[in-house]
């Protein structure tokens, strides 16, 4: 924690969580568990269902990993919409040393849970892909609109990116 608040990358609240952020990250995910768990829509939905449960995990978890290693680690950081070197920390920026973390973090989850039977191999891709897809999007929602005016909640930011990965999910 140390480091961040040198480098001015460190969160508020020293990086703690509310239960807003833990609701918004694991939404998705529960439900997906819940209607698996009780077979809701029978064997063909329990797959979707369990694929969206990966999924939302995959997306997170990169998410997570890419923010914390970009921040910790990145050499350049560019500001996803215009390519336009920033600060590390900076809402929107990405950069290649937390991107890489970011998408083995994804597969290296969606891997698991193909070893452990819940998905198959083409959905660990699908997983992989839907992850990196709403990192995406939650990072250009970030660049253009976090800190704006009137623009204070970064749980929307989640929201779409969990409706951007729903999305992606029922097209495959």
């Amino acid at each position: 924690m140390a480091q961040k608040e040198a480098q001015g990358v460190a969160e508020k609240k020293k990086g703690r969580r509310g239960p807003g952020s833990v609701i918004g990250s694991s939404a998705v995910g529960c439900v997906c568990a819940v209607l698996t768990i009780y077979g809701v829509g029978g064997e063909a939905f329990t797959r979707l269902w369990r694929l969206g449960f990966i999924a939302s995990f995959c997306t997170k978890l990169s998410d997570t990993v890419s923010g914390e290693i970009g921040k910790a680690y990145g050499k350049t950081t560019y500001l996803v919409t215009n390519f336009q070197i920033v600060p590390r920390g900076t809402e929107g920026a990405v950069s290649v040393e937390g991107t890489v973390a970011g998408l083995l973090a994804s597969i290296l989850l969606a891997t698991i849970g193909c070893l452990l039977g819940e998905i198959n191999v083409p959905e660990v891709l699908i997983c992989v892909i839907a992850s990196q897809i709403a990192n995406l999007g939650e990072s250009i929602i970030g660049a253009a609109f976090q800190g704006k005016e009137g623009f204070r909640c970064i749980h929307v930011q989640h929201i779409v990116a969990q409706e951007i990965r729903r999305y992606d999910l029922q097209d495959t």
